[in-house]
């Protein structure tokens, strides 16, 4: 895991009914190791598109181009909205999240 040199808000601190959420939807799919590491899961930068239905962060730093190898993605089925990881080394990089208004109103307030 990567060292943190900087104080980032965590994930479970922001959005902790997102975070559970996140874990069990990751559990369901067979990720338990990637479930383990959302209490971790330090808010990095968030996507910059400004679409409203937005809510994608970064969980790492943001690659200049694209993930590289070791990359997959993770598709999660929500009852809400539309959720993909980028898993990068077995690590989660980036999670990809639309058309969730909860988790926009509460992005929009972190400083980054």
């Amino acid at each position: 895991m990567p060292i943190q040199t900087e104080k980032r808000p965590l994930l479970a601190d922001v959005f902790p009914e997102f975070a559970a959420e996140l874990c069990q939807l990751l559990v369901e799919k067979g990720e338990p190791k990637l479930a383990s590491q959302v209490p971790a899961l330090a808010i990095h930068d968030r996507c910059r598109c400004k679409e409203d239905f937005c809510a994608t962060f970064y969980t790492q730093p943001k690659p200049k181009g694209t993930f590289g190898p070791g990359h997959r993605n993770v598709r999660l089925i929500p009852e809400q909205g539309m959720l993909i990881l980028d898993v990068v080394d077995g690590q989660t990089a980036c999670i990809e999240l639309l058309d969730r208004l909860d988790v926009r109103e509460k992005l929009d307030a972190v400083t980054l």
